[in-house]
């Protein structure tokens, strides 16, 4: 063992003979996520059912492995999608899609059958939309009752 202050760093009994690198390793665990590549997830009722709408409805890239979902999203976004016994649907936003024309997405999103929310004390429009208090945004649930959103702009 050396002795630190001199320069050198140290090594200590019981670590595998790995070196001591206080600062600089602090410095490189304050940092580990940094490059990480992240994601999120949420829970479902029924994979398949999942599978279907996200697919289908909602037109994304969606892989199938190990009984769950990884929905491809922009840019190489990615969020699982797993099953759970006894799923209680999300009561808050879980996933948000940015649109151009937050007109168009309702309309074409009607027109494969999803039913858009209404939420008492909210400004929204005859379709669901809310256009005050930020960029327009409506609200939707997937086929597990978790609320999704289309938004304009972001």
């Amino acid at each position: 063992m050396t002795r630190p202050g001199n320069g050198e760093k140290t090594v200590r009994p019981g670590n595998d003979g790995e070196e001591d690198l206080s600062g600089e390793r602090r410095e490189r665990e304050k940092h580990m996520f940094r490059q990480t590549k992240a994601f999120s997830g949420f829970a479902v009722d029924d994979v398949e059912t999942a599978r279907k709408f996200y697919a289908e409805t909602l037109g994304l890239e969606v892989s199938e492995e190990n009984g769950m979902l990884t929905l491809h999203l922009a840019e190489g976004g990615k969020v699982l999608v797993y099953p759970k016994h006894g799923h209680v649907p999300a009561s808050y936003t879980i996933l948000n899609f940015p649109v151009d024309d937050i007109d168009a997405a309702v309309d074409g999103l009607v027109g494969r059958g999803v039913v858009f929310e209404r939420y008492d004390g909210l400004p929204q429009d005859d379709r669901g939309v809310m256009r005050e208090e930020g960029p327009p945004i409506a609200w939707f649930k997937d086929p597990a009752g978790n609320v999704l959103s289309v938004l304009q702009g972001g």
